[in-house]
């Protein structure tokens, strides 16, 4: 994985927290993640498919705001701040079967107190299965 430098502790002890949690779960792989760009994959596969054997819309939801949330907390000082998901909205342009598919997520606006991230989701073939964009809280913690 790739990281942007003075981000390293701060990607280690997420990573370390998020084998039991949903995206762990989802098979979610980051690759790149820094204050500007954050990338994931996600196997398609019995974990993210919905019953009729395609990925499931919610599954492409999780990743998107897995990468928005994860590039917003890369953004405040997290001793201070916490960031929480207000709203996400997803179009599913594309049906994936089994494969991978790459998110990547990048910031149309990083204010004091929101954050709002597009995000779009690709197959392998680098042909658009789902765009997404997800406004996030920058909450001050108590």
């Amino acid at each position: 994985m790739e990281i942007e430098p003075g981000l390293e502790s701060k990607v280690n002890a997420l990573a370390e927290k998020s084998v039991v949690t949903l995206f762990g779960q989802l098979g979610i792989k980051f690759i790149y993640m820094s204050k500007d760009k954050t990338v994931a994959t996600m196997p398609v596969d019995k974990r993210t498919h919905q019953p009729f054997g395609l990925l499931h819309g919610g599954a492409s939801v999780a990743l998107a705001e897995t990468l928005a949330s994860t590039g917003a907390w890369l953004n405040v000082d997290e001793s201070k701040y916490a960031v929480v998901g207000l709203e996400i909205n997803a179009n599913h342009i594309r049906a994936v079967r089994k494969g991978m598919v790459t998110g990547t997520g990048i910031p149309l606006h990083k204010g004091r107190s929101t954050q709002v991230w597009e995000i779009k989701i690709t197959d392998e073939e680098n042909k658009l299965v789902c765009i997404s964009r997800c406004t996030l809280a920058v909450v001050p913690l108590k």
